[in-house]
């Protein structure tokens, strides 16, 4: 394999477009048939038809922020999945509730391409700190590291001490999960007196990998690599060791559309993130991810030729992500619905010291200590609590103000 998991990364890019527009038409023939959603929605399509980007353009975008209301309507999973209990291995639940299926392939998320690009070979042991509860967070990328050939440790979230112990014990190649709680376990084992000289490498996602962070990692040995990863695509994109943006996965087709609209922008304008996947349990056609991003020009140093973005740029919609689970503005309204006393609020995210934190600002009375508990039950995250004379009636429920420079 050499510097690249397959051949299809360094294909002419004129012809891994004509290959993927070759495999379209089946696919969304496959939607239709299988997907009730996609069956209504595509009606007046004929997928023999769609095989060009100004084709597939003209199709509707479902936008991740639409799955929680599709799904209360349609139970499970909004009629958009083509698969049925017993063809499926997994199913999981995300914040919102969102629920989505895993069915019983290999590697189903496709995250062996992203583990090679930062350095995983087979035969190494990988330390999984991503969650295994109810998300699919630790099952995508355990997927593609035993996929890979690696053996994983199932570390999970919390337990910083016993996972730290087992880090030392047994001496892992390589750590995934998010660069937070990487930097939380590196400096729990300088408490604890522990040596981990065999972790030189990382994969990670759910959040920004500042360049603080990474210069830290680097610092003590450790390259690490992030890619862009949801759990109703798997991977999207994936950084490679030309550290020029994210290369787009193989079996993905990749628009950049302005928000709120289906219609794509020019090369480099910044838009939200469409994704249409040949995944053929989960069809997704233009999936609107809520994610902003824009296309890089030119070919990456590194010799894949697939097309490249910028990364995370932010959110097209309010719906963000913290610490590696997304926070939806329905959250916050069954927080406000639990208190009547609260008239208004505003989550506000920050990154104080690279770390996420969110702080819920509500207006009106309520017990500080029930609404943070309210929080932090219907967003599985802990979050502070302050009240404020007023908020502006501007619409706003959640409020990004990371920095990322």
């Amino acid at each position: 394999m050499g510097e690249h998991f397959d051949a299809l990364e360094t294909r002419d890019p004129q012809q891994r477009e004509h290959e993927l527009f070759a495999l379209l038409p089946r696919q969304i023939a496959h939607a239709k048939a299988n997907a009730p959603w996609f069956e209504e929605s595509l009606r007046e399509v004929d997928p023999a038809r769609i095989t060009t980007r100004a084709a597939l353009a003209q199709l509707p975008v479902v936008r991740k922020h639409e799955l929680i209301e599709l799904q209360k309507q349609h139970r499970p999973f909004g009629g958009l999945v083509a698969a049925r209990w017993g063809q499926m291995g997994r199913v999981f639940s995300s914040p919102g509730p969102i629920y989505e299926p895993e069915s019983r392939n290999a590697d189903y998320w496709r995250t062996a391409r992203a583990l090679f690009a930062a350095g995983f070979r087979a035969g190494d042991l990988v330390h999984n700190s991503f969650s295994y509860h109810m998300t699919p967070g630790a099952w995508i990328l355990e997927g593609g590291a035993l996929a890979l050939g690696c053996t994983v440790f199932p570390g999970g979230v919390g337990q910083t001490e016993q996972q730290v112990q087992a880090m030392a014990d047994l001496q892992p190649h390589g750590y995934v999960g998010t660069p937070s709680f990487l930097r939380i376990l590196l400096d729990k084992a300088d408490e604890l007196g522990l040596k981990i000289p065999s972790l030189t490498k990382a994969l990670v996602s759910g959040e920004a990998f500042l360049p603080p962070v990474r210069e830290a990692f680097a610092a003590r040995g450790i390259t690490g690599y992030q890619t862009y990863a949801t759990a109703d695509l798997g991977v999207i994109a994936y950084e490679t060791p030309a550290r020029e943006g994210l290369v787009v996965d193989e079996e993905v087709i990749l628009e950049i559309v302005r928000p709120g609209t289906g219609d794509p922008v020019p090369d480099g304008e910044v838009g939200e993130v469409v994704v249409t996947t040949l995944n053929q349990t989960y069809p997704l056609i233009r999936f609107g991810t809520g994610d902003l991003s824009a296309i890089l020009p030119g070919v990456s140093p590194c010799g894949r030729t697939n097309l490249r973005i910028k990364g995370w740029l932010g959110r097209a919609d309010q719906t963000t992500k913290v610490k590696g689970m997304f926070v939806h503005p329905e959250q916050i309204a069954a927080v406000v619905k639990r208190h009547p006393g609260i008239v208004r609020a505003r989550l506000v995210v920050t990154n104080p010291d690279s770390t996420d934190t969110m702080t819920l600002h509500c207006e009106g009375n309520a017990d500080i200590d029930a609404v943070a508990a309210s929080l932090r039950e219907l967003t599985k995250l802990r979050g502070e609590v302050k009240f404020v004379a007023s908020l502006p009636n501007d619409g706003k429920v959640i409020s990004d103000e990371r920095k990322y420079d």
